[in-house]
């Protein structure tokens, strides 16, 4: 009963969230994304250890498919509700800033670039290390796409500072200084899985990434100018009517100044650090202490999954949990 009190709790404190923001002021594919995480909360595609990705399940055994499910199945409703509420206060901004069209690209390519980087990660330290167990840890959740998001936000906020727990940090820096405080915080994190959405993020504002989609969105535009062209020709010929073919052009690039407003009023006036600041004093406050009344578990940014874990492993582990690589 306490587990079903909780699932119920951290839903409707997502809910609050999410209306306390106001619908109006969430942009569409920001919200269509939260509720498909929701819903796959809810309504599931498979049980969490046929979603979440490892070496041993995508590469070895060949189930592909978990690359795409992997990032938008949690391991309980804490774990659902910390990346969603970080979702928000991210997508919002960015949406905004780079539009809907250009989002949703990002975080279709993000998704299954951190599954990849993340597989690669655990292939290789499974080589240094000869330790096979990197290849049969399985992870799940949004986290890595999240870490990326971040990496993201912080590059269009060039000289900025971030605070965590207190201390200045140059924007720059502050990814991979939260990858380690969470890792310490929270052991039942996956540091891989965060480690690999931060060299996705970097892959698209350092490496090639960015270039890459540019090249396959124009190229997938010209093609369908090309056939907008061909049936409006065809058309004119009939009807003497000469028009131009139409089609996307594009995507749509806000004002780099830009700051998007109502973004913060669904977090009770914290920023995102006072909020990964307070998740990490918790965090702290509860490490090895069962939760007692309702209270939340440990922000759970990540989640590992052993193969054939024990019930009370798994008991445990939900208690515990806190990005999947992706997430």
């Amino acid at each position: 009963m306490q587990r079903q009190r909780r699932s119920h709790l951290g839903l409707m404190l997502l809910a609050s969230q999410v209306f306390q923001m106001g619908l109006n002021n969430i942009p569409p594919v920001t919200l269509a994304v939260l509720g498909l995480n929701v819903y796959l909360f809810l309504f599931p595609a498979a049980q969490l250890m046929k979603t979440c990705v490892s070496v041993q399940q995508v590469y070895w055994f060949k189930d592909w498919r978990r690359l795409l499910l992997s990032p938008f199945h949690h391991a309980d409703d804490w774990h659902l509700y910390f990346n969603m509420v970080s979702f928000l206060w991210k997508g919002t901004r960015l949406e905004r800033r780079l539009g809907g069209a250009w989002f949703l690209y990002l975080l279709s390519v993000f998704s299954l670039l951190t599954g990849l980087v993340y597989l690669l990660l655990e292939a290789l330290l499974t080589e240094l290390t000869d330790d096979q167990s990197y290849s049969m840890t399985c992870a799940v959740g949004f986290s890595g796409v999240l870490f990326a998001l971040k990496v993201l936000g912080n590059h269009y906020q060039p000289g900025g500072v971030t605070y965590v727990m207190g201390f200045p940090v140059s924007n720059r820096y502050a990814s991979w200084v939260e990858l380690v405080l969470i890792h310490i915080t929270a052991p039942g994190t996956s540091f891989v899985g965060h480690l690999a959405g931060i060299l996705v993020g970097l892959l698209y504002t350092s490496g090639p990434l960015k270039t890459i989609m540019k090249r396959c969105a124009e190229f997938t535009t010209s093609n369908r100018n090309n056939s907008y062209r061909g049936a409006d020709y065809s058309s004119s010929r009939s009807s003497g009517y000469h028009g131009g073919g139409g089609g996307y052009s594009g995507y749509n690039q806000y004002a780099p100044n830009y700051t998007g407003d109502g973004a913060a009023s669904f977090t009770g006036g914290l920023t995102e650090e006072d909020q990964l600041e307070e998740a990490i004093r918790n965090s702290l406050n509860d490490r090895g202490q069962p939760h007692r009344g309702g209270a939340p578990p440990p922000p759970p940014y990540g989640f590992n999954l052993s193969q054939e874990p024990s019930a009370d492993e798994i008991r445990w582990r939900r208690l515990r949990s806190s990005m999947f690589p992706g997430g």
